[in-house]
Parts: C-alpha cells; sequence; structure tokens
C-alpha cells in the first residue's frame, strides 16, 4: 500500500546490514510481548534471535517499563561531567560486585562498539602515561567482530564488513582461537612481538558474528596465563556473552585469569535502550590519575551513563538475580541439548553440520556449498521462517536460535518444528 508504515520507511530510511537494491518492504511492528513481535496486520513472529542478541527477559516488560517511566519523570538525562545521579551509581556498584574478576571503575559509553573503543583507547593511553617504551601492537583472534567503529573494525576480522575501509584500519596481530594443537604456535607469535604489544582483545567462548564459533574455556586460560605473565593488558569484550547467554551469567566465570577491562551492552538493558560499560582494574585507573592534565582520559558521549537506560539496566539485573530467571536459562539449554541429540542430529546428518550448544544458543551450518556471510541460503531460511511466524536471521549458512529467556516450551517447539523441515526446502531449492 502506499502510504503504509513499510512504504513510508522505504522512501525515507536506510537501514543497516541492509542492501536495498534487493530488499522488500520492511515488516512494520506495532507491538512486543514476551518473546512475541506483533506487525501492523496483526501478524505474530517468534523473535527467535532476540532481536539482535539485546533482549533477554521479552519485549513490553511491564517491570522494566515501569522503572523506565518513573526515572523519566525525575530525570531523563543530565551531563555526566560535573554530575552524577543515583541509576548510574547504583548500576555501578551492583555491576563491580558480580562481575568475573577484580573491577574497580565503571565507564559509561552508548553501545558494544563504543565500549571496546573506550578499552582500546584505555589500553593504548595506558602505556604512554606510565611513560613506558612504546607498545603499538593490539593482539585479537581471527574471525573476531567487535563493532563498526573504526577502532573496533581494526581488532576484527579483515573481510566483508572492514574492506571498504582497510586503508584506514590500524595494523592488528591476529591469532587463532587457542586448542590443544596450536598453543605452542600461538605462543611463538605472542613472544615475537614481546614488549610491542598493548592489548589483547577476545570474545570470550564464542565468536558469535563470525559465525557462532565456539572454544573451550581451558584453553583460553591457559592462554590468558601467557599474556599476564607478558604483563599484557586483557579486554574481554562480553557484549554478547554477558547476562547468561552461555550459561554462567558471564562467560568469564568459566576461566581462572580475568581480563583488565570488560566491555558489556546489548543485554546490560535487557534490550531495552542503549548502554554501553567498560570496566576497568584499579591498576590501568591508576595509570590516568596525575596533575598533569595532559594524562587524562578525553573521551566521553553526549549520553554518558543517561539515567533511563541506567534505569533500565537495573530492573534488568533484578530480574536476572531471580531464581526463576536462572533456571529459564538452564531450560533452554536442556531444551536445546534434548532436541539436538534426539532429533536434529538425526534428521538433518547431510544438510546440518557442526550441530553445537552453549548456553541459550544451539547453532548449526547448512552444507550448501558456500560457506560464507553474503550466501543466500540466509535469505532463503529468514523467509521461509517468517511465513511460519518465526524471525530467523542466519549468518550465511550458520542457522542459529538465541531466544529470550522468557520464550515458552510451545513456542521453542515451534521453532524446532521449523528447523526439522529446513532439510526439504533447501533440497528442492
Amino acid at each position: 500500500m502506499k502510504n503504509s508504515l513499510g512504504n513510508r520507511d522505504s522512501n525515507v530510511i536506510w537501514h543497516p546490514y541492509t542492501q536495498h537494491q534487493k530488499m522488500e518492504e520492511p515488516i512494520p511492528i506495532v507491538k512486543g510481548d514476551g518473546a512475541l513481535l506483533i506487525d501492523e496486520n496483526g501478524n505474530i513472529y517468534i523473535d527467535a534471535v532476540s532481536s539482535w542478541w539485546v533482549n533477554l527477559h521479552g519485549h513490553g516488560h511491564p517491570y522494566i517499563a515501569e522503572k523506565i517511566y518513573k526515572q523519566a519523570l525525575a530525570l531523563e538525562h543530565v551531563i555526566f561531567t560535573h554530575f552524577t545521579h543515583e541509576p548510574a551509581v547504583t548500576l555501578a556498584e551492583r555491576l563491580l560486585k558480580i562481575l568475573p574478576g577484580k573491577f574497580s571503575k565503571i565507564f559509561y559509553s552508548d553501545n558494544g562498539s563504543t565500549a571496546v573503543e573506550v578499552a582500546l583507547k584505555m589500553a593504548i593511553q595506558f602505556w604512554i602515561n606510565k611513560d613506558q617504551p612504546r607498545r603499538n601492537k593490539i593482539l585479537a583472534f581471527y574471525n573476531a567482530y567487535h563493532g563498526d567503529t573504526f577502532g573496533s573494525m581494526s581488532v576484527s576480522a579483515r573481510g566483508l564488513f572492514t574492506n571498504s575501509f582497510k586503508d584506514f584500519l590500524f595494523d592488528t596481530v591476529f591469532i587463532e582461537t587457542p586448542h590443544t594443537g596450536n598453543l605452542g604456535e600461538i605462543k611463538s607469535v605472542i613472544h615475537s612481538y614481546k614488549g610491542q604489544i598493548a592489548a589483547f582483545i577476545f570474545e570470550p567462548l564464542l565468536q558469535a558474528a563470525g559465525g557462532m564459533r565456539m572454544y573451550e574455556a581451558k584453553y583460553l586460560d591457559e592462554l590468558l596465563a601467557v599474556f599476564q605473565a607478558e604483563n599484557i593488558l586483557c579486554i574481554a569484550d562480553e557484549v554478547l556473552t554477558g547476562f547468561g547467554r552461555t550459561g554462567p551469567l558471564f562467560a568469564g566465570e568459566s576461566i581462572a585469569h580475568h581480563a583488565d577491562m570488560i566491555c558489556l551492552s546489548k543485554g546490560l538493558t535487557g534490550g531495552t535502550m542503549a548502554l554501553g560499560i567498560t570496566a576497568c582494574n584499579q591498576n590501568i585507573f591508576n595509570a590516568f590519575l596525575s596533575t598533569d592534565r595532559a594524562k587524562t582520559f578525553y573521551h566521553g558521549h553526549s549520553f554518558t551513563a543517561n539515567p533511563l537506560a541506567c534505569t533500565a539496566g537495573l530492573a534488568s539485573l533484578d530480574l536476572l538475580e531471580k531464581t526463576s530467571c536462572r533456571d529459564q536459562i538452564q531450560w533452554i539449554r536442556r531444551q536445546h541439548e534434548e532436541f539436538a541429540r534426539n532429533e536434529l542430529s538425526v534428521i538433518g546428518m547431510e544438510i546440518m553440520v557442526n550441530i553445537r550448544i552453549m548456553g541459550t544458543i544451539l547453532a548449526f551450518e547448512l552444507n550448501t556449498g558456500k560457506d560464507e556471510y553474503i550466501n543466500e541460503v540466509s535469505a532463503t531460511v529468514m523467509n521461509k521462517a517468517l511465513t511460519r511466524g518465526i524471525y530467523l536471521r542466519p549468518l550465511g549458512n550458520t542457522v542459529y536460535i538465541m531466544p529470550p529467556y522468557c520464550i515458552t516450551p510451545e513456542q521453542l517447539k515451534k521453532i524446532y518444528q521449523f528447523i526439522l523441515s529446513i532439510p526439504d526446502f533447501i533440497r528442492k531449492n
């Protein structure tokens, strides 16, 4: 329809990660209810990917909405230089008590990419402020994704997302994710840059945008021990893995050696508002304490520590701390395991490969001959799922489920039933 919301959108909006030459009119969503999204025509879709991995407790959660409403009546925003406010202080206090490591300070920003930018800038300036020989190398994993701003792109995998900007990105030393056969080689790379590495940034246990790649905690732990012995700062990007996605509250709880900095966003507010944080330990913060103003960390955002977003974060933590929420996270994992063991691994052996589970995430590859992000099978699966009332957004030929924690048994079963139908329509195509 000419004046439909989808048509109006097409006339004025540029969507992220979208080739508009091939895009159909977007679906106008007018309401969210738990794990469901409802469009303007009353069609209902199960949000099987938590709206880009941000939604924890469901759409339109009344507890979070009420808290935001009350805060908006009191204070919607204030510049966060000379001023502070209760939601920011309380959220920082509560996070510092539960983060995996000895963190002492919280720096607020707007999203995951900016949280990573903050960590990288802190790490680089740390060595400058310490008046030590210049460390100008950052290490990261192959297949990493840390965001779309220039610093976060620089420490992300070179490829489709970064090719247009490759001449403007700083050099990064990339290493493989650790496993039993490559630790010696990785250690050799680290030692070859002895005294040059400012920081190592990593997604603990799960490289999500890189294709839901999973690796074992014990090897990461051994690798972090090497970095710490070399006095290299470690940055944990838990933008996705934080707040229960991998099972425990943070993926870092699975390892003994903890990072010097941790980046959080996505589930931080339960998926309701934009907010990012970078937490650091006291050693890093101390390097910026000086009578020399040149050693100040000159970084900030207009909406730093927005009171509404911080309030949403506090409300989300309230819900996460309930036993019922923790039980639901474990229930989803058990359902994934049972489904994969009893049905998926049997029916999809030819087409569905590398079936894997971590916490609330189930993933597998479609064996279609093309292992790349722009594989057209992604659109095929997504569109077919939409006709069944499910929203899935595969990463190329990697299909995954990452539902909100409030998903019901009936809704999860419907997603599973659709997944079991994938081999049939893939063969027909």
